[in-house]
């Protein structure tokens, strides 16, 4: 956990880190580099949660390469509202949601900090409207986490 206080804003306390997967730690069902070592970085500071609907059929891999085991959303339901149910469990005053697309928009708008990563797989508009902070590669939005003077500098008002 981490508390961060922004002038102009509330401070943030944060102590979950939701990430949605395919097209924002990995891509094609592979994990991106630096993201590993960048989250066994973040661990000791905030629980991390990953949710996806494994697009790839990889997600095993990836929870036995970080050492995780992620909440699989199954076919059928309403994607955006599961994430965004997941993020208002555990406390949305209290979580980073981290994501891209369509399917990310309630998350980045409930969490307490919303982060849209615009990387190779693009990022959804709506998704771009609902984060506080938009960055062009997921180890920029770990390190904003591991930098907190960034979000900072860029949250101020």
């Amino acid at each position: 956990m981490f508390s961060l206080d922004i002038p102009g804003r509330a401070t943030l306390t944060l102590e979950h880190i939701v990430l949605d997967v395919n097209g924002t730690i990995a891509l094609d069902g592979e994990l991106l580099p630096g993201v590993t070592e960048r989250l066994a970085e973040l661990r000791p500071i905030l629980t991390i949660h990953l949710i996806t609907a494994d697009t790839h059929g990889r997600q095993r891999e990836i929870d036995r390469l970080l050492g995780l085991t992620a909440t699989l959303l199954p076919a059928g339901i309403d994607q955006a509202d599961a994430k965004a149910a997941l993020v208002r469990e555990l406390g949305a005053d209290r979580c980073v949601a981290i994501g891209n697309g369509a399917n990310d928009t309630l998350m980045l708008e409930e969490a307490a900090l919303g982060i849209c990563v615009v990387g190779t797989e693009g990022a959804a508009v709506a998704s771009l409207v609902n984060a506080d902070v938009v960055v062009t590669g997921i180890t920029d939005a770990l390190d904003l986490l591991l930098y907190p003077r960034r979000l900072v500098a860029t949250l101020r008002r």
